[in-house]
């Protein structure tokens, strides 16, 4: 349900911004309004990150006006559009993760009695201020107690304590559950039900048709234009943001299966309670499930990043003792993380030394790296995988999310990796990275490549899988076989336990 929008809040005219090297923004031009969610939404490196720069005051434009509530404003700064009613949510919250909600609320405007912090006063107000965006937390818990969601709702408390006239929410969804991320939707219903502007940017394209009235698309550093959201289809605006007819969304292709590649027999370990599967040559297994239901703590077994209680792997039909990561890759296994930022790739390093960095035995003799067959085997990947990069130097901080995602699977195919693991493998990347990433996973398949493919998206999962299990509780509540037949329903039917019939480590088989 829309809401009533009312007089225009941001205004863009004409933005442009370069950079040494690159022009970010050359013609974008927006309107939000009170009262209505306005969604901005384009392909990595499109323009939308450095238009919300310039919004947030964090860069000045080299050309174009910002309109504030009718004034022309030009942002000294962050504190300076804050100051004016413009509060910003990125994915990387801006809370201080050591104090508490209520500190995080107040900081910087601390109440006082004479030269005393009156706490009291900011627990009753920090109550309050919680509650009308319907976070149930304790105001004195640290925030890095918190769920991300509750992270996400003292943000928004705090925004709106400082009398917000534009939220700006930059892929608020993207680290949620999907119960989580439909209490927010909700949420921001009800704050534009009460007038507030709301910029809503996301690669979750169901979400965006869901909750916004307008949208607009960008591309190459320019905004294409502005519909409404209710005369749009999913198809039609994901052409409209890559500039062509993208054909199948999940372009799956059939590729011959092998012999088992990877086995899991009874595996046991953290929240993981006796989990077994298998995944042949040429395979893509989907494994599904709510958060916490173990599907990452899986994958960490299997690489040896966690320790496990119990259970047997086999690889190629042999069993295999894998203790560490290092054990995993000499074995031909390898995860790609669902945290590539954090847990994949070092950022500050260059693309080409991320690449080689679990592989340098491959090019030494003597302690010395061959530097020449390094920086062949990286441009050769490059080529075949399509890494989009200015030179090899290029920081891996600096690489849009496809491309972080490309440069570890070159990564794991230099290590000859038979068995490839994907943890969220299109998390935080755009609809054109997506379609690249499918084809991909095809391409690695039908090298002869095992698949396993953890995915929170279900229509992903069903449309890119041969198999799913549904892991509930710790353990697979079932395996759906019949892919013809498969539903979004039926899967969550069994994620929250509703299709198992018992805590059978194999689960149920749906043929």
């Amino acid at each position: 349900m829309t809401g009533v929008a009312g007089a225009t809040v941001l205004r863009l005219t004409g933005l442009a911004k370069a950079f040494p090297g690159v022009q970010a923004l050359r013609e974008a031009t927006l309107e939000v309004r009170s009262g209505e969610v306005h969604a901005l939404v384009g392909e990595n490196g499109a323009g939308k990150s450095t238009l919300l720069r310039i919004v947030t005051g964090a860069h000045a434009a080299d050309r174009g006006v910002v309109e504030l509530d009718g004034v022309a404003r030009r942002f000294a700064g962050p504190r300076d559009a804050r100051r004016r009613g413009v509060a910003a949510i990125y994915q990387e919250l801006s809370l201080v993760p050591a104090l508490s909600a209520r500190a995080n609320l107040f900081l910087g405007v601390e109440r006082r009695r004479g030269l005393w912090l009156d706490e009291a006063v900011e627990r009753r107000e920090a109550a309050a201020a919680l509650a009308r965006v319907g976070a149930a937390c304790d105001v004195e818990a640290p925030v890095r107690d918190l769920s991300v969601a509750a992270q996400q709702l003292v943000e928004i408390a705090r925004a709106l304590r400082a009398d917000a006239r534009l939220l700006i929410l930059d892929e608020p969804t993207a680290a949620l559950t999907p119960r989580e991320s439909a209490r927010l939707l909700a949420l921001l219903g009800e704050l534009r039900a009460r007038g507030l502007a709301i910029l809503f940017v996301s690669h979750r394209l169901d979400e965006v048709l869901r909750i916004a009235d307008r949208v607009t698309v960008m591309r190459d550093g320019a905004t294409l234009g502005t519909w409404a959201a209710a005369g749009l289809s999913r198809r039609t605006l994901i052409e409209r943001m890559v500039g062509r007819p993208l054909g199948e969304e999940y372009p799956k292709a059939a590729a011959a299966r092998g012999a088992p590649r990877l086995e899991a027999r009874d595996l046991r370990g953290g929240p993981v309670r006796g989990v077994s599967f298998t995944v042949r040559a040429g395979e893509v297994l989907g494994i599904a499930g709510l958060a916490g239901a173990g599907r990452t703590e899986t994958a960490r077994l299997v690489f040896g990043a966690d320790r496990r209680a119990g259970g047997t792997l086999l690889v190629d039909g042999r069993p295999v003792d894998v203790r560490s990561p290092r054990d995993a890759i000499r074995h031909g296994v390898c995860l790609l993380t669902e945290d590539r930022k954090g847990q994949g790739l070092v950022l500050g390093l260059s693309a080409r030394d991320n690449f080689a960095l679990p592989n340098l035995a491959r090019w030494s003799r003597r302690g010395w790296i061959d530097g020449a067959r390094e920086n062949a085997a990286f441009l050769r990947h490059v080529e075949a995988l399509d890494i989009r990069i200015a030179s090899p130097r290029q920081r891996a901080g600096d690489l849009s999310g496809g491309n972080q995602q490309k440069l570890l699977v070159a990564r794991w195919l230099e290590s000859d990796s038979r068995v490839l693991i994907f943890d969220e493998p299109t998390r935080g990347i755009d609809v054109g990275a997506r379609h690249e990433m499918y084809l991909l996973i095809n391409a690695l398949a039908a090298r002869g490549k095992a698949i396993v493919m953890i995915s929170s998206d279900l229509p992903e999962a069903l449309g890119m899988s041969d198999r799913i299990v549904v892991m509930h509780a710790g353990r697979i509540a079932g395996e759906i076989a019949d892919m013809a037949g498969a539903t979004q329903e039926r899967v969550m039917e069994l994620a929250t336990g509703g299709g198992a019939t018992g805590p059978r480590p194999g689960g149920e088989r749906v043929n």
